[in-house]
């Protein structure tokens, strides 16, 4: 019956269609380069013709408006606004914070996956997970990270599989191996839980494999046509025929960890905290849903956010052997006077050319808010109850206003100014709302130093040892950027490892 009502829908809507496209008025005014606007289904011609090619046309789109911010317009009525305005952004994030929520909508999207894990949360539940976390990333925990997890899966296990790699000259796919890090490094100092997923055998993981459909499916289901994967869901089609297998998967992993966390807890007759999960199950939370979606939500952002922004930047240093080279120059003069935590804190130039990556190929690409409340934004545009508002990260690193005239180059040195008395490099940081990488305001990222202490260690493990040489694609063309709720590569980053001499 489902089915007959909805090809029926269909039949009566595509003459529908055809006729407003054919004599349809003119456009909106305002914006020449704004797609056209027509009668119920708004925009959806340019938003289907540019669905697979969307972050390069919303940039050219923001890059072409005098307020760096639009308003589109969807199938019946719906309205969004997008911005790479650092004004709008501060405004979003923190000077009108409690009007932009995650909001319902999203967190229908990402409920099967994230459930009410702090990324998926809003009001008192983000409170409380955003308080008890915080208490993780102070010095004493961020020095345990690099001495006792970064620098052992560091030198245990990366190092032997590249040394491996370059003597028997094979081709390592540098994408997965650096997820795989990243996901044993967030385990075992998230949780203290090794799942072992770095080894030379490289297994095979039945959560990981779910893990990457379960975010790519939930992805999609942000697409210019929200509604439609409702439909899919009930109909049982398509990649939501899926996403209950997979997720499933990614929950029973999630919580045979808790599982083995509490047995922990219990042998030891104590509450003293050691790692996130631990202080979690303390606080007296011990609900197993609502610490897996924790557990959930932090693999998502501790395995793929850090892991993005190495491929992309050992990609980058690759076709800049000018970067690699002052690298490898700071790696000589900083091994010399510390070493771990240390070390990884003084290597300016490095960070430099790690946020220059991250500009350019930002892990999270666009992060939307729902206002819950009417609104006007710095620049004049209106928004009203319930419509999504994004900024939009990876056009922001594109932006003329922002960076100048030279930001389609790869230049760490915009983030650095000439010490000459010192003779050094001063690292310069750019405001977070002009640099939203890691988000701006009261949730900005609790983890960006550790992502920044952890990138730089496996920076100097890797680049002190081997040259990362990325294969040739077809065509000679560049890797594609894939945005899913954090960024890939497209097919993987294929590289040969070469032992230096």
């Amino acid at each position: 019956m489902f089915l007959e009502l909805l090809l029926a829908l269909a039949l009566f809507l595509l003459p529908l269609l055809f006729l407003i496209l054919k004599f349809s008025g003119n456009p909106e005014t305002g914006n020449s380069k704004l797609p056209k606007s027509y009668p119920i289904i708004g925009s959806f011609p340019a938003l289907y013709k540019n669905h697979a090619n969307r972050l390069a046309w919303f940039t050219e789109l923001l890059q072409n408006s005098p307020s760096a911010t639009i308003s589109i317009h969807h199938p019946f009525g719906r309205h969004s606004v997008d911005t790479a305005n650092p004004t709008v952004v501060q405004h979003i994030l923190k000077t009108n914070f409690p009007t932009y929520q995650k909001g319902e909508s999203s967190r229908q999207i990402l409920q099967e996956l994230l459930g009410d894990g702090i990324f998926n949360a809003d009001g008192d539940n983000w409170k409380f997970q955003r308080q008890l976390s915080s208490h993780e990333f102070n010095t004493k925990s961020l020095r345990k990270f690099v001495e006792d997890v970064v620098d052992i899966e560091l030198y245990d296990r990366l190092v032997p599989i590249l040394s491996k790699s370059s003597s028997e000259r094979t081709i390592l796919d540098f994408q997965d191996i650096l997820q795989r890090f990243a996901f044993d490094n967030i385990c075992r100092i998230g949780f203290g839980y090794d799942p072992e997923y770095l080894l030379p055998s490289l297994p095979q993981a039945k959560f990981a494999v779910a893990f990457d459909d379960a975010v790519e499916i939930s992805s999609e289901r942000f697409g210019f046509l929200r509604p439609v994967w409702k439909i899919k869901r009930a109909l049982g089609i398509g990649s939501e025929s899926r996403i209950s297998r997979v997720v499933s998967d990614v929950r029973e992993f999630a919580n045979t960890i808790v599982k083995q966390k509490k047995r922990e807890m219990d042998e030891m007759k104590t509450l003293e905290s050691h790692d996130l999960l631990s202080r979690f199950l303390g606080s007296g939370h011990s609900d197993e849903k609502f610490v897996t979606d924790i557990v959930i939500s932090f693999t998502l952002a501790g395995r793929d956010t850090t892991s993005a922004a190495l491929t992309w930047f050992f990609w980058l240093i690759s076709n800049h052997p000018n970067v690699e080279s002052e690298i490898l120059k700071e790696i000589e003069e900083k091994s010399e006077k510390g070493a771990g935590y240390d070390e990884a804190k003084e290597m300016v130039y490095t960070h430099a050319a790690l946020c220059e990556s991250m500009r350019l190929y930002p892990p999270v690409p666009i992060d939307s808010k729902e206002a819950v409340n009417d609104d006007v934004l710095p620049d004049g545009t209106k928004v009203k109850k319930g419509m999504a508002v994004s900024y939009h990260v990876y056009a922001m690193g594109r932006m003329e206003q922002i960076w100048g005239k030279d930001w389609a180059e790869f230049r760490p040195e915009r983030w650095l100014e000439r010490d000459v008395a010192a003779d050094k490099w001063r690292f310069v940081a750019k405001d977070s709302f002009s640099y939203p990488v890691f988000q701006a305001g009261p949730r900005i990222c609790l983890g960006k130093e550790m992502a920044f202490l952890q990138m730089k260690r496996v920076v100097v493990g890797v680049l002190k040892r081997f040259k990362v040489v990325p294969e040739k694609r077809e065509n000679g063309l560049e890797p594609e950027f894939v945005a899913y709720l954090t960024a890939k590569m497209k097919g993987g980053f294929p590289v040969t490892v070469v032992e230096r001499v």
